[in-house]
């Protein structure tokens, strides 16, 4: 087993903790041990989740050493097993509910010849196939009528099709997209957050409460790895909106799962309280989605100035330009960006047909810089706002991403099985992937069934 030295050997870390406001002195104080194995390809996937991981690692310590007194000079060095970290970004197809594989595509969710290219559907939420087929007048809702519909059709006009319907469709693109920040810093209040004391080893953010308003993977796994840390995780959704219980029972570890109707006067008034008590909130909705309601970061951070805000979003934010209302996941993104057609000729699909990352590493990657800002945030006392985006995790991806100086991240036998553990949940029993920074101890409870309050400071 080796152990490198992030300070000498990785490119990666450095622009990640550095993307984030971190100390470039404090770098090296993250070593890497093992191999993982994420699949070969055109594209530097497995330094980014190393990378992704080990700058987590490093708020993470930073906030230890300031709530212990002293500065983040005195941060310990941390240890990021790459096996653990491998075998982390693929925690969807790890999983196993009471036995039996999730379902993490949907037969109209992916790829689909257009008259003049390709185009990539997401269709796993029942709300989004119905759009889906209703935008394009699918006689039925099966795979051999989309691709007929498609078929005849340029990508583009079936992409604008069914976004206007309501649905998700992207027309590959053949080139990189716009650049896009890795983070981006956007507000600062001026107020600092409620004070933190001493924090029980190895979890350095026991006794904050995180206001969790995201769904699917790139918020949830933020705000599982902040659970684990020791945050107070609450999940907050609205009961019109469907959750697929395969994806809840991997990303809900770490937190309690709550419903309220933004807009219904009763619940709207205990969703206040709750902001009113929280130190952190991540909102992984698209740009204008909480505006509505009045609670945009601008609105939090004017009402309740001491808070942490991190938002995340699919296509960047760019003040909202033409893309960044649309509604998007990890494999659009990869789609719409570029990321696809570079894929396209590795490995086995070597045939034209777009190729995809071996991991969803725009949602992981994002997830865990989500959550080292929000680490760092409170570190340096609270009362900011960050933005993310999968587009800016994807343009760091194909441009700026450096791997370790000294040849490619920890490569060689690597088997999953240590990293795999089993626990009983709201779902039945889970097989799940363990963290990379350890264990949650508990399974997460069945979607929406907690109550809409904080545990007790403890």
């Amino acid at each position: 087993m080796t152990i490198a030295d992030a300070g000498g050997r990785d490119g990666g870390t450095a622009q990640a903790w550095a993307a984030l406001g971190g100390a470039s002195g404090l770098v090296g104080r993250v070593r890497y041990r093992g191999a993982g194995d994420l699949g070969e390809g055109p594209l530097p996937v497995a330094e980014l989740a190393r990378s992704t991981v080990g700058a987590c690692a490093l708020a993470a310590g930073e906030l230890a050493a300031v709530r212990a007194g002293g500065g983040p000079q005195d941060l310990t060095p941390v240890v990021v097993d790459e096996g653990a970290v491998a075998t982390a970004f693929v925690s969807e197809r790890h999983l196993r509910v009471a036995g039996r594989a999730p379902v993490n595509f949907a037969p109209l969710s992916g790829f689909w010849r257009a008259a003049d290219g390709w185009v990539r559907t997401h269709a796993n939420y029942p709300h989004h196939e119905a759009a889906l087929a209703r935008a394009l007048g699918l006689p039925s809702a099966t795979p051999e009528a989309l691709r007929a519909a498609v078929a005849g059709r340029p990508a583009v006009e079936v992409q604008e099709l069914v976004y206007a319907g309501g649905g998700l469709a992207v027309a590959v693109a053949e080139e990189y997209g716009e650049p896009q920040p890795l983070v981006e810093p956007v507000r600062l209040s001026g107020a600092r957050g409620r004070p933190l004391g001493p924090a029980p080893a190895g979890r350095p953010a026991a006794g904050v409460r995180v206001l969790d308003l995201t769904r699917v993977i790139a918020g949830p796994v933020a705000t599982r790895t902040l659970g684990l840390l020791g945050a107070d995780v609450l999940r907050i959704d609205s009961p019109r909106l469907p959750e697929a219980d395969d994806a809840f029972a991997d990303t809900g570890f770490g937190k309690r799962s709550a419903r309220l109707d933004l807009g219904v006067a009763g619940d709207r008034a205990v969703f206040e309280g709750l902001l009113a008590e929280a130190d952190v909130v991540v909102s992984g909705y698209r740009p204008g989605a909480l505006e509505r309601y009045g609670f945009g970061a601008a609105e939090l951070l004017e009402r309740w100035p001491g808070l942490v805000v991190a938002e995340l979003c699919a296509w960047g934010w760019r003040e909202w330009g033409p893309w960044a209302g649309r509604r998007g996941f990890d494999s659009l993104v990869q789609a719409g960006y570029g990321i696809t057609a570079a894929c396209a000729d590795a490995g086995p699909r070597a045939d034209g047909v777009p190729g995809v990352l071996p991991a969803q590493a725009l949602d992981h990657g994002t997830g865990y810089l989500v959550a080292a800002g929000v680490l760092r945030g409170l570190a340096e006392g609270g009362g900011r706002g960050l933005r993310f985006s999968l587009a800016g995790t994807g343009s760091w991806l194909v441009r700026g991403l450096a791997g370790p100086a000294g040849g490619r991240c920890g490569r060689g036998a690597y088997s999953a099985g240590p990293w795999l553990r089993e626990v009983d949940s709201g779902y039945g029993v889970l097989r799940y992937a363990a963290s990379p920074f350890g264990e949650w101890g508990r399974g997460p409870s069945r979607w929406g069934t907690d109550e809409a309050v904080w545990l007790p400071r403890g």
